[in-house]
């Protein structure tokens, strides 16, 4: 009798990725049309939630987010640990503390496609999880979406920097 050990982790992590990249299409398409306009904002809820396991990941792997590159990494690295190998790209650091996160393959758009959903949810999820997580792993920095795969440009581009200094209230108004 086979044991799980007896399956090489390879064939193990290839199931467990294409499972959690096509999940989100699977609920899309079980229960968007029951659920009407309620299913956006409750889609959005989860994927924000999902965001503290990118956290998670970050922290138990000792994962560095101290500035932008460092964010950026570590964001990519969690990412492919929670949704697999399917999901590929690279970080560029930027000068003045930005970096991007390019995103040349993505596991949802995959799976998506496969199941004829439409890709403008899937972005709803992305920016709901990466809004969120990045945030969380520095409460100084935030991101941006500048091309998404989504609406059809040919890879996403995530903006991530530090957040503008709050302006003077008295400064202000002079």
């Amino acid at each position: 009798m086979l044991d799980l050990k007896d399956i090489p982790d390879a064939v193990r992590w290839r199931f467990a990725a294409e499972c959690a990249a096509t999940l989100p299409a699977l609920y899309d398409v079980a229960f968007r049309e029951a659920l009407g306009e309620k299913y956006d904002a409750l889609e959005q809820e989860i994927w924000m939630e999902l965001a503290r396991m990118v956290q998670d990941v970050v922290h138990d792997c000792s994962l560095p987010a101290r500035n932008a590159q460092e964010i950026a990494r570590s964001f990519q690295i969690a990412t492919v640990i929670l949704f697999g190998p399917e999901y590929g790209g690279e970080t560029i650091g930027l000068a003045d503390d930005g970096a991007t996160v390019l995103v040349k393959r993505c596991p949802f758009l995959i799976h998506g496609h496969t199941l004829a959903t439409d890709h403008e949810h899937t972005f709803s999820r992305c920016m709901a999880l990466t809004l969120t997580a990045v945030p969380l792993l520095n409460k100084n920095y935030t991101a941006r979406f500048v091309r998404t795969m989504c609406t059809g440009d040919r890879q996403c581009e995530i903006r991530i920097e530090k957040k503008p200094e709050p302006q003077d209230k008295a400064a202000a108004k002079t």
